[in-house]
């Protein structure tokens, strides 16, 4: 989610050098920027446990910058805080506000992530434009690695999600799948053995239908990512993914709720499937989506596959 600012704050401020500090995995994610400074941070050796903190305050003072950005707001950059002699800011998470709406104190459409994160950047007096379409970059990929048949539209899945309560029902996303590859080519995104596994099964479901899970890296899936039509998501990751480059993202959302604030960038409201408040009252019940309250265990399948299968259809 931080791609898209990242990108207009490079577009409209050419005279900043900036250093990004992110797991050495997540380096893909930057590929389009020639000129930013990629900075390992390795939570597995140099960087963990208490020795590991005062490992990561030597690394980010070697880097002489002039203020730091702190888009993340948690123990170990609040160690960096007050440690550091630097300018530091800080987003602003909101999290009364969504304690609010998890409360059911209130019940609307909150600051988007990406707005939080280009806030910081304004509080400090750092020129932004809004953020819009016209800031993503058109097709970036280098391969092209999944097939398409010029008559068929490119249609990426990614049915999975950290939590269970993000997760559509398997059942109600294999009739997705078959309607869906009548007319169109499905590619399914997971990622591990176990959602290799499971996609397995769904793609035998049909031959327009591939599972590209543990096959690529993540700079190639990106390329295929790239060129696809629409994304169907959960409320996860690929689904802000697809919309980092440019792709139209369709997500479902379980027990969680876009008013939170983590709808893919630049989607419409009505690209969001989600429960009816009116039948399912507690919703969001979290913000992340760890929490199944009573009688919510099957809340999910009140989203009918024909909604899933239409949304397509119309965005197509």
């Amino acid at each position: 989610m931080t791609v898209p600012v990242v990108r207009g704050l490079i577009n409209q401020n050419l005279k900043h050098k900036i250093s990004i500090l992110t797991n050495q995995n997540l380096f893909t994610l930057f590929r389009e920027f020639n000129n930013i400074n990629l900075v390992k941070f390795d939570k597995n050796d140099r960087h963990k446990g208490l020795i590991g903190l005062f490992n990561l305050y030597y690394d980010v003072k070697r880097l002489k910058v002039d203020c730091i950005i702190d888009l993340h707001n948690v123990i170990r950059t609040n160690f960096l805080k007050l440690s550091l002699q630097i300018p530091f800011y800080q987003i602003d998470k909101g999290r009364s506000e969504k304690r609010k709406l998890i409360n059911g104190k209130i019940f609307k459409q909150l600051k988007s992530t990406h707005q939080r994160y280009v806030d910081v950047f304004l509080n400090i007096g750092i020129c932004f434009q809004p953020l819009t379409k016209e800031n993503v970059p058109k097709d970036i990929s280098s391969l092209n690695l999944v097939e398409k048949n010029s008559n068929r539209k490119l249609i990426g899945v990614a049915p999975f999600a950290a939590h269970q309560s993000k997760v559509y029902p398997i059942d109600l996303m294999k009739k997705v799948l078959i309607d869906l590859s009548k007319k169109h080519t499905i590619v399914l995104f997971g990622g591990g053995e176990y959602e290799k596994i499971k996609l397995d099964k769904l793609a035998i479901l049909s031959d327009h239908i591939i599972n590209i899970t543990n096959s690529y890296s993540m700079d190639k899936e990106l390329d295929i990512i790239s060129n696809l039509n629409i994304m169907v998501s959960m409320d996860s990751a690929n689904g802000h993914l697809a919309a980092m480059l440019g792709v139209q993202v369709i997500t479902l959302w379980g027990l969680t709720h876009p008013f939170g604030g983590f709808k893919p960038f630049s989607q419409e409201l009505s690209n969001s499937l989600y429960l009816d408040k009116q039948y399912f009252p507690k919703i969001p019940t979290s913000i992340y989506g760890n929490k199944i309250p009573k009688g919510y265990e099957n809340a999910f399948r009140s989203i009918k596959p024909e909604q899933v299968i239409n949304k397509v259809e119309e965005l197509i």
